[in-house]
């Protein structure tokens, strides 16, 4: 029989609703509980909350301060890089520009030294022309003494006379050169 009363009983008792000594010790539980947490546990928590929270905005904060510092350092990376192309090119610029003025110089120079060497030149060249003529004229000279002494004997000639007919001798002989001489000029 008391099974049938207790059957009884939990048929008249709600399965949702708990028993009135549950309800009130549970809830007195859950009261103490909730005390607890609320002064111990809960300051705590927001305590981490808010160090959390302040942790995360500094690092946003320091991700924005790095970003900002990184773009200046890209601008003014960009600035070197750029003011470095414009050193090399006035760099180049400026060997274009020596190259071009040591050439010419080379040239200047080249051409100096070849007008001197030239120059030079050709006053040996007169120098040895006249000599090499006067020698030729006092071999011819010579020659024609000889010659004269040949035809005429052996009698001796007076040295005022060889010398006369000597220098018409050379005479007619530049005379001649200086008609070759305007022949091969109208030939060129």
């Amino acid at each position: 029989m008391m099974l049938a009363v207790t059957l009884a009983e939990e048929a008249e008792h709600n399965l949702l609703l708990p028993a009135p000594a549950d309800l009130i010790w549970g809830s007195i539980a859950f009261v103490i509980v909730a005390l607890v947490v609320g002064k111990l546990a809960w300051p705590t928590f927001m305590e981490m909350l808010d160090e959390r929270k302040t942790k995360i905005e500094d690092g946003l904060a320091a991700a924005a301060n790095a970003k900002e510092e990184m773009a200046g350092e890209r601008e003014a990376l960009a600035d070197e890089i750029n003011n470095a192309h414009r050193e090399a090119a006035q760099i180049r610029n400026q060997a274009k520009d020596n190259a071009v003025e040591i050439a010419r110089t080379a040239k200047a120079d080249a051409a100096s030294d070849a007008e001197r060497i030239t120059s030079n030149a050709q006053r040996q060249i007169e120098v040895d022309a006249t000599s090499a003529k006067k020698a030729l004229e006092q071999q011819i000279g010579t020659l024609a003494v000889d010659l004269a002494e040949k035809i005429v004997g052996a009698q001796a000639l007076d040295p005022d006379i060889s010398r006369d007919v000597i220098d018409r001798f050379l005479d007619d002989l530049e005379a001649q050169n200086a008609q070759l001489a305007k022949a091969e000029v109208k030939e060129n």
